[in-house]
């Protein structure tokens, strides 16, 4: 027999659902979509748009992005009486924002938002219960180096993160377009992880010097820095080379738009759509 749970509220499901039938169901995530399940996959509008269905689609998707956020979302988190304050809470949707791909900070987001840490810890667990929003922790397994072990924060979907920082129209070569890039590509591999059942952990690096990696696959398998330059140059593997200095049985790559694929020394510099279709394949590993 097959039973079938239909419902809005992935918080209810994610934190009751599942636990009554303990060893005899399984939790599956469904995700935005995915280059891979797109044929004619266009990058420039995938992080213009975001990989929701609709709004991938749309041929302007602002106006399905504000009925998600603006209505969806506070719609949700009002019904299940969340918060208490939820012109707060909606101010903390957008400082949340301004954290999309950096370690989080509770004391600052607290001070943006004018409510305590504590409340914004609890903000936070609410964003990820509604699988609204993930944590990518960082890696912390060194001998030699002092490694931060803040959090990054990332909202699931960078079209989501568009709208909340008021981001449209992206140019390559512009710090949005930068963030943007590096949103989808830690997208991409955390669907990428789950879908496909894989054991491995995502990570990132940083140094209390401020050296850093984007991506860490594992226990140090593979190491990603994300660039949306058009010319992988000598200073942009700064991180990669640091880490190959840590953990020197390391695969090392540089993901970017420069389209020519190439070793480095023994870092592979990888031209983003070839490498999306390795990481599908199974190739990165």
């Amino acid at each position: 027999m097959r039973f079938i749970l239909c419902g809005s509220s992935a918080r209810k499901l994610k934190r009751k659902g599942h636990n009554t039938l303990g060893g005899r169901a399984f939790p599956e995530y469904f995700y935005p979509l995915v280059s891979a399940e797109i044929p004619d996959f266009d990058l420039e509008k995938a992080l213009n748009h975001g990989m929701l269905p609709t709004h991938y689609l749309a041929k302007s998707p602002s106006r399905f992005l504000t009925a998600y956020v603006d209505v969806y979302l506070k719609e949700e988190i009002k019904e299940e009486s969340l918060v208490r304050n939820l012109t707060t809470f909606q101010r903390f949707l957008e400082v949340a924002a301004l954290c999309d791909g950096e370690m989080v900070n509770y004391n600052n987001v607290a001070q943006d938002c004018g409510v305590s840490a504590v409340t914004v810890k609890s903000y936070f667990e609410i964003l990820q219960d509604s699988l609204v929003g993930y944590m990518i922790p960082a890696f912390t397994k060194s001998m030699k180096r002092r490694l931060v072990q803040s959090p990054r924060f990332y909202y699931f979907d960078v079209g989501v993160a568009n709208h909340l920082l008021h981001r449209k129209n992206l140019e390559r070569g512009t710090v949005e377009y930068g963030h943007a890039f590096e949103h989808f590509v830690i997208q991409e591999m955390v669907a990428y992880l789950a879908l496909n059942n894989r054991d491995e952990k995502l990570y990132y690096w940083r140094t209390y010097s401020g050296t850093e990696v984007d991506a860490v696959i594992d226990d140090a398998k593979v190491a990603i820095e994300i660039k949306s330059v058009e010319e992988v140059l000598p200073k942009h593997l700064k991180g990669l080379k640091a880490f190959g200095e840590e953990y020197p049985g390391s695969r090392r790559m540089i993901v970017s738009l420069d389209v020519i694929n190439r070793k480095i020394g023994d870092i592979e510099a990888i031209y983003i759509l070839d490498f999306l279709k390795m990481l599908w394949n199974g190739e990165i590993q």
